[in-house]
């Protein structure tokens, strides 16, 4: 599965869209329909039925869910879903072209899909913009109820409005972990069953003297010792280097339990502080050496100057190979790699390493093996003149039975923790070995700060960072530059 969590907004303009309506629930919906003499189809959806008595509800999602359709199909109607309503999935292309879709047809007002599959990192802006519906006052309230008190918290709260309500259901949580040939570190005279490495996470610092022995143990054999992704691209600001960031008690805007997701404007700007050079100056020992300036004494020479051009494929192949020791990326990735016909049981997964802990850290919310949060949500078109029958295909997508089958379809992680400690959960190939990292991984997830101008603000982050990492780069002045250029933004967008 390729992943698709680095997603960025491209369009900040403000949509106008049609009404929501009120909040009307099916039973009511029917009895008003009746009442006035409206046609009923057989499933109870009126307007909404074909002349075979079968309502079909558009659903934008990617090519992977359009792949398999006929199975998720069956998952829904094993999970309640009436055999009266039919899935058309509308496949969309990788990466930010589909967002731009997105915005397109409901700015147009366009009337389908009826569903879309929106990233955690551009749901938000759509919110802004009442292109979406507030699922709070058409969901059940036991429905929103579960949502909040059984979900991933931070995943949850991409979908949240300004006003608190939710307008999407998390329909998959993606999260990074730390993959490390076990196979090479055990042989090394490493102990990572013993030391619990998939659940207790390490410091950085510990982490690159792992490596850095384990490569020169294998010099030979393996050209790398950590690869990850450090091009500049939309990757670098949501999820790398926030990691990297935050591991060190630092934060863009002050504290994220805050200020996360706004007020965009009246909020600290903090990309210039002490943590976050720290962070910087990590990652430039990593890459540079010690020799190099601006970097930091206790790290070791791990990664190759090359992380400052990959993304996520570049970076993962020399390890899938197994031409590196560690490699920081998706759950995709495991995929590949724990393949048997690449690194099978030789793979091993951890929780990301951290700089301090939550306690010495600057700010809450951060320090510890944070992990940058990626997914993708369930969201209604306020336009569709199918919304009861797609209601009721939210309802069975968040049966327990279609979470575990979409696990097991093509890969997807349920977004409610539980769900990973379930047998069917663990028996799912070469995943279901490696579920327990990640779910140290989601306990600990931190989202970007999105907001409608985060796109605006992510790329000049990526393009600062990247200069910062560079051979010759100067911590200080690439944040102190950074620090004006937020500021700007924020100032602007009041």
């Amino acid at each position: 599965m390729r992943n698709d969590t680095t997603d960025e907004c491209t369009d900040d303009s403000r949509a106008t869209t049609g009404s929501r309506g009120r909040a009307v629930s099916r039973r009511r919906f029917i009895e008003a329909a009746g009442a006035s003499g409206v046609a009923v189809g057989l499933t109870g959806y009126a307007g909404e039925v074909d002349a075979q008595g079968t309502t079909t509800v558009q659903w934008a999602t990617d090519q992977l869910a359009s792949d398999n359709s006929d199975a998720i199909q069956q998952a829904l109607y094993d999970a309640g879903l009436s055999q009266d309503i039919e899935i058309d999935f509308l496949a969309g292309a990788w990466g930010g072209g589909r967002q731009d879709q997105y915005q397109q047809w409901l700015s147009s007002g366009r009337e389908r899909p009826d569903l879309f599959m929106m990233d955690t990192g551009w749901t938000i802006p759509f919110i802004y913009r009442d292109q979406v519906v507030d699922l709070s006052q058409r969901l059940p309230e036991e429905t929103i109820s579960r949502i909040e008190g059984d979900y991933f918290e931070a995943h949850v709260e991409t979908a949240r409005g300004p006003e608190g309500n939710l307008h999407g259901v998390p329909l998959f949580i993606d999260l990074p972990t730390m993959q490390y040939r076990r196979d090479l570190v055990e042989d090394a005279g490493y102990d990572p069953e013993g030391n619990n490495w998939a659940t207790e996470s390490m410091t950085w610092q510990r982490f690159s003297e792992i490596v850095a022995d384990v490569l020169e143990q294998n010099a030979d054999d393996v050209d790398y010792g950590f690869t990850f992704q450090a091009q500049s691209y939309n990757g670098l600001p949501c999820c790398t280097f926030n990691e990297f960031m935050t591991s060190w008690g630092g934060a863009y805007f002050g504290d994220p339990t805050q200020n996360l997701f706004g007020p965009v404007g009246d909020r600290p700007v903090t990309v210039n502080e002490q943590p976050v050079l720290d962070a910087i100056r990590m990652v430039r020992t990593f890459i540079h050496g010690t020799e190099a300036e601006n970097t930091l004494g206790d790290y070791a020479d791990i990664s190759p100057s090359g992380v400052l051009q990959w993304d996520e494929e570049p970076s993962r192949r020399p390890f899938t190979t197994g031409n590196a020791v560690a490699h920081r990326n998706w759950p995709y990735s495991i995929n590949q790699s724990g393949s048997d016909e690449n690194l099978g049981d030789a793979l091993g997964v951890m929780p990301i390493p951290y700089a301090v802990t939550e306690d010495e850290a600057q700010y809450p919310g951060t320090g510890g093996p944070v992990a940058a949060l990626g997914g993708w949500h369930m969201t209604m078109n306020p336009n569709s003149t199918k919304q009861e029958a797609a209601l009721e295909v939210l309802d069975a997508m968040m049966a327990d039975s279609f979470r575990l089958a979409l696990f097991e379809i093509v890969g997807w992680i349920p977004p409610a923790p539980d769900l990973l400690e379930t047998d069917q959960a663990q028996q799912v190939p070469v995943m279901g070995d490696y579920l327990t990292p990640i779910r140290v991984a989601g306990e600990n997830a931190i989202s970007r700060p999105v907001t409608p101008v985060w796109p605006q603000e992510s790329q000049r982050i990526a393009q600062q960072v990247n200069s910062a990492l560079s051979e010759g780069g100067t911590p200080e002045q690439a944040m102190s530059q950074l620090e004006g250029q937020l500021q700007q933004i924020e100032e602007s967008a009041n």
